[in-house]
């Protein structure tokens, strides 16, 4: 980039405060966020009027107010496609480590407090047999089927729409219609579905009261999609077994509870944490400022953007 235009950037790889985020939208064409810097309204009404292009670093959108971006005629980028794999691998990792135990038999390990094999040492479950249900199919959530059918479970998903036959077919996939069936017909649950209104704690005592005794949820997505307390409650109580989760709805502030609970696997947001993905969504990033500044529509514009 600093090749290419009069560059600003932020060295310090730290989260830029509201007002350095507003300081910087005052004399710039471009603005190149991250998934964790919020975009609101308010922040936009004071960008400069030579503010053109919010050209963001990363697949979500959700902390960019698209209407506001609209009303003031500012396009919007994003960089969807490079992290698929990434997250999805993490994602299995998870799907793997909660039923199986990892988490606890690594802190044995690590305290010094195993004892040596035993017939019933660490008994976690095998994953061949079980229903896992995904919850939003679109990228990422197919990644997670494809690798999923290798390890031999039954695949349920829930979308807003089924995929068409063929690729049902290819992944071994089968829809859904109601995501209250899906959670009760499902061991393990993992969630893929953007963040918005209507899926903000979609995840809440009523549904989790849905799952299986003995379910886990693995999270990978947003951490709002889950009503942390309810999940909590669920853990703690013995209703389900555990939870893998990437994302929180506080961070980078994460429940002790979370912690403390010796089958819930906590990660650090790193679905996307490859250099190989970052290297990618940083040509698509260049690629999406070189069409705009060039006076063509970039590839990768939010259409919810649109003016």
């Amino acid at each position: 980039m600093d090749e290419l235009f009069d560059t600003q950037l932020n060295t310090e790889d730290e989260i830029m405060s509201r007002d350095e985020l507003i300081a910087a939208m005052a004399d710039t064409d471009v603005l190149v966020p991250t998934v964790t810097d919020r975009i609101d309204a308010a922040m936009i009404a004071e960008a400069g009027d030579q503010l053109g292009l919010i050209a963001s670093f990363g697949a979500g959108t959700d902390h960019i107010d698209l209407k506001a971006a609209r009303d003031h005629k500012i396009m919007v980028t994003n960089t969807p496609g490079v992290f698929t794999d990434d997250t999805a691998d993490l994602t299995m990792a998870l799907i793997i480590g909660v039923p199986r135990r990892i988490r606890e038999g690594v802190s044995l390990i690590r305290k010094g407090e195993w004892t040596g094999w035993a017939p019933s040492g660490m008994l976690g479950r095998r994953l061949g047999g079980k229903v896992l249900g995904i919850v939003g199919m679109g990228r990422i959530g197919q990644a997670v089927a494809h690798r999923a059918k290798a390890f031999g479970l039954d695949v349920v998903y829930h979308n807003r729409k089924p995929l068409p036959e063929a690729l049902e077919r290819m992944l071994g996939a089968t829809y859904v219609e109601d995501l209250d069936t899906l959670l009760s017909a499902s061991d393990i649950v993992t969630l893929h579905c953007p963040y918005t209104d209507a899926t903000h704690e979609m995840i809440n005592e009523r549904t989790l009261g849905l799952m299986k005794a003995g379910a886990a949820l693995i999270n990978t997505a947003r951490g709002d999609l889950v009503d942390q307390e309810a999940l909590l409650a669920a853990i703690y109580d013995g209703h389900l077994v555990g939870a893998g989760l990437d994302v929180y709805p506080d961070e980078p502030k994460v429940d002790p509870r979370l912690l403390s609970h010796p089958n819930i696997m906590t990660l650090p947001h790193i679905g996307s944490a490859t250099a190989e993905g970052r290297e990618a969504s940083g040509e698509k990033v260049i690629a999406n400022i070189r069409f705009w500044a060039d006076g063509h529509r970039p590839p990768d514009q939010v259409l919810d953007a649109l003016v």
